[in-house]
C-alpha cells in the first residue's frame, strides 16, 4: 500500500507534494520521492527511509515548478533501495515518470517483451514496466499512451504519469486501488486519499475502474479505457483531518478490517494467476522440498495463531509434520534441528524480538529458514535464508486484523506449493484448492458487505464479565485469535479452548452469564462440535455460533448464528475470523475503549 499525490496549478508544487506525502506516510515509509517538471525537463529527488529523509534530500532550495508527483513506498517487489524508490522512469529519465500504488501481476511477461525491444530496466520493481509501456506507446498524446498501457496491465493498481512535453498535465488511472481527483480554484490534485489534499480543497471527483483521467489547472477530462468521454459529478466531503486519514471509518482498526479483501488479494497477487502457482521465494529446489522431513513454525501472538492454522494445512496437504511453537519458549528449549527441517518464522513487523532470535538460532543450528513478514528490510529478513512477504499494507491499529488473514493466505499457497512438489495431492485437487484460495478476497468482501447480527449480539453481551471461545481442528486457532482480539481491545477476561478439552476443567466456569462463542463451520468434526455445544447449553450458557452458509441444523443448537460464505473447510479460517474481529470491535466500542491504542500494548514487541 503506497501513497500517491500529484499537483498542477499556479503554486509551487514541491511544498504541496511534501505536505501531501506527510498525510499519506501511514501508507508506506520504506522510501519516498518527488518528480517536478522543470524548464529543462523532469527533476527527481528520492530517499530511502521515512519522509524526513526525503525532506533532507530535497533541501530548502526553491523550485518554481507548478507540476509534479510524489510517492511514499510500501515495498512489495524489490528490496528497499534508492533504485526501487518512486518516481520510476522509462529509458529516457527526463521524458516520462510514473508513481504507482498496488501490484502489476503480469509484470514479468511485460518486462520480457520490453527488454526484447531494447528497453533497459533500472529497478527490481513491478511498477517500472508501466513507465516503459507509456514510453513505448507515446506518440505525442499522453492520455492515449496511458490508455494503451492500461489495457496491457493485470493486477490491482493506481498510477499517475508525468511527461516533459505536457507541462501542467498529469494523467492517472486505477484498477481496484484508490485514486481520487481534488478540485481547486485554478489547480487540481490526484491522490491515493483525500487526506493528501484536504487542507487545500474538499471538492472531489471519484475515478472508477477502467477510466483514465487527465488533470490540468483549469479542470479534468475523464475517458474510458476504450476512449469514450466520461463525466463525473463533483462531491464535497465534510471529513476532518483525522477522518480523512481513516477514509471515513471511525477507527483505523475498523478500516483495516474492511481492507482485508484487498490485503488478501494483494498477497495472492501474481503468485496465483490463471490457476498456476508461482512461489519460488522459498529458495528450495524440488529435490530439497521432497527431502524435507519436518517443519517448525515460530511466532508470537496473532502470528502464532496463523502458524497453528498452517500446521493443519501443511500436514493435511503436503504431508509434512509441522510444529507451531511460541518463539519465546522455543529458544530456551535446546531444540532438535537438522538440515532437512524447514523453520518458518512469522512476524508482521519483522522486528519481533523473540521470533528474530528464534530464526537466528534455527539458522545457526543448520536448519533451512524462511520468514513470513509484512515489511521489507526489517531485522527478520536479515536472519533467514529466504523471505515470503505478505502485502497487507500499513496496519496502524495495534490489534492485528488484515495481517492475520494475509498470513493465512500465504500459508495456504506455501502448503499447496509443497504439496505439488511432494506429490501428496492429486493435481486436480490442487487446482480446485487454488481456485478456492483465489476466491477468498471476494468471499471476505461478500461477508463484510452483507448483513450480520454482530451489533445485536454485542449489545446483549458487552457488559458480561467473562467469555469462553471453543473450537476444534481448524476452528481452534480461529478461536484463539478471536479470544485474543476480545482481550486486547475490550479488556474482558476471555479463554479459548479446544472444545474437546472443555469438560476437562473449563466447563466449571460456565453459568447463565457466560457467552460461549463456538466456531462451528462445516468440517469432519462438525458433529463433535455440536455435542460440545449441547454440553455448554446444558449449563445455561448462551451460545454464539460461527457457521457456514446454508447450515440450518446449527440453528437448533445455538442462541445466535453468524454465517460466513462457504469454502473448503480448511480455508474457513480466513472467513470465520472476520465476525470474531467485528464482535470484539463492537463490544470494545460499546465499552468505550480506544481500540486503536489498547492499554499496555505496542504494535511491535522489540524486547524480550
Amino acid at each position: 500500500m503506497c501513497g500517491i499525490v500529484g499537483y498542477v496549478g499556479s503554486r509551487t508544487a514541491k511544498d504541496l507534494l511534501l505536505q501531501g506525502l506527510e498525510r499519506l506516510e501511514y501508507r508506506g515509509y520504506d522510501s519516498a520521492g518527488v518528480c517536478l517538471l522543470e524548464d529543462e525537463g523532469l527533476d527527481y529527488v528520492r530517499a530511502v527511509g521515512n519522509l524526513d529523509q526525503l525532506k533532507a534530500a530535497a533541501g530548502s532550495n526553491g523550485s518554481d515548478s507548478t507540476t509534479g508527483v510524489g510517492h511514499t513506498r510500501w515495498a512489495t517487489h524489490g528490496k528497499v533501495s534508492l533504485e526501487n524508490a518512486h518516481p520510476l522512469t522509462g529509458c529516457l529519465e527526463d521524458e516520462v515518470a510514473i508513481v504507482l500504488n498496488g501490484i502489476v501481476e503480469n509484470f514479468r511477461e511485460l518486462r520480457d517483451l520490453l527488454e526484447a525491444e531494447g528497453h533497459a530496466f533500472g529497478s527490481e520493481t513491478d511498477a517500472e514496466v508501466v513507465a516503459h509501456l507509456i514510453e513505448h506507446h507515446y506518440r505525442g498524446d499522453l492520455v492515449e499512451a496511458v490508455r494503451a498501457t492500461y489495457e496491457q496491465l493485470e493486477g490491482h493498481f493506481a498510477f499517475v504519469a508525468i511527461h516533459r512535453e505536457h507541462p501542467g498535465m498529469l494523467v492517472g488511472a486505477r484498477l481496484q486501488c484508490p485514486l481520487v481527483v481534488g478540485v481547486g480554484d485554478g489547480e487540481m490534485f490526484l491522490a491515493s486519499s483525500i487526506a493528501a489534499f484536504l487542507r487545500e480543497t474538499r471538492r472531489v471527483k471519484l475515478i472508477e475502474d477502467g477510466e483514465v483521467v487527465a488533470i490540468e489547472p483549469g479542470g479534468e477530462k475523464f475517458v474510458s479505457v476504450d476512449g469514450t468521454p466520461r463525466r463525473r459529478e463533483e462531491l464535497e466531503v465534510d471529513w476532518d483531518d483525522e477522518a480523512a486519514e481513516k477514509q471515513g471509518y471511525e477507527t483505523f482498526m475498523l478500516k483495516e478490517i474492511y481492507e482485508q479483501p484487498q490485503a488478501v488479494a494483494d498477497t495472492i497477487g501474481e503468485r496465483l494467476r490463471g490457476g498456476l502457482l508461482e512461489l519460488d521465494d522459498i529458495g528450495l529446489t524440488e529435490l530439497e522440498i521432497q527431502n524435507l522431513r519436518r517443519m517448525v513454525v515460530l511466532a508470537c501472538g496473532t502470528a502464532y495463531h496463523a502458524g497453528v492454522v498452517g500446521r493443519y494445512v501443511m500436514e493435511e496437504w503436503a504431508r509434512l509434520p509441522c510444529e507451531p511453537d511460541i518463539a519465546s519458549e522455543w529458544i530456551y528449549r535446546n531444540p532438535v534441528l537438522t538440515k532437512d527441517t524447514l523453520v518458518v518464522g512469522i512476524s508482521q513487523s519483522g522486528e519481533t524480538r523473540d521470533t528474530v532470535q528464534a530464526v537466528r538460532l534455527a539458522r545457526e543450528s543448520g536448519a533451512r529458514t524462511v520468514a513470513i513478514t509484512n515489511l521489507m528490510g526489517t531485522q527478520i529478513t536479515r536472519e533467514v535464508d529466504r523471505v515470503l512477504y505478505t502485502r497487507a499494507g500499513m496496519e496502524t491499529g495495534v490489534a492485528a486484523t488484515k495481517t492475520f488473514t494475509a498470513q493465512l493466505a500465504l500459508f495456504y499457497l506455501l502448503a499447496l506449493r509443497l504439496a505439488q512438489v511432494r506429490r501428496t495431492l492429486p493435481e486436480d485437487e490442487i487446482v480446485r484448492l487454488l481456485a478456492e484460495v483465489e476466491s477468498l478476497p471476494a468471499k471476505i468482501g461478500t461477508y463484510l458487505d452483507g448483513d450480520h447480527p454482530i451489533e445485536e449480539i454485542a449489545q446483549r453481551h458487552h457488559a458480561k464479565p467473562f467469555f469462553l471461545y471453543l473450537g476444534r481442528h481448524i476452528g481452534l486457532p480461529v478461536c484463539l485469535e478471536g479470544a485474543l482480539k476480545l482481550k486486547e481491545i475490550s479488556y474482558i477476561p476471555t479463554e479459548a479452548y479446544s472444545a474437546g478439552e472443555m469438560k476437562h476443567g473449563p466447563i466449571a466456569l460456565l453459568d447463565e452469564e457466560t457467552p460461549v462463542v463456538v466456531v462451528a463451520t462445516d468440517s469432519h468434526v462438525y458433529d463433535k462440535v455440536v455435542s460440545n455445544i449441547q454440553e455448554v447449553r446444558a449449563r445455561g450458557a448462551e451460545v454464539v455460533a460461527i457457521a457456514t452458509d446454508g447450515n440450518e441444523d446449527i440453528q437448533h443448537h445455538a442462541d445466535d448464528v453468524v454465517y460466513v460464505p462457504r469454502t473448503h473447510p480448511f480455508l474457513q479460517a480466513a472467513l470465520a475470523v472476520i465476525p470474531l474481529q467485528l464482535l470484539a470491535y463492537r463490544i470494545a466500542r460499546l465499552r468505550g475503549m480506544n481500540v486503536d491504542q489498547p492499554r499496555n500494548l505496542a504494535k511491535t514487541v522489540t524486547v524480550e
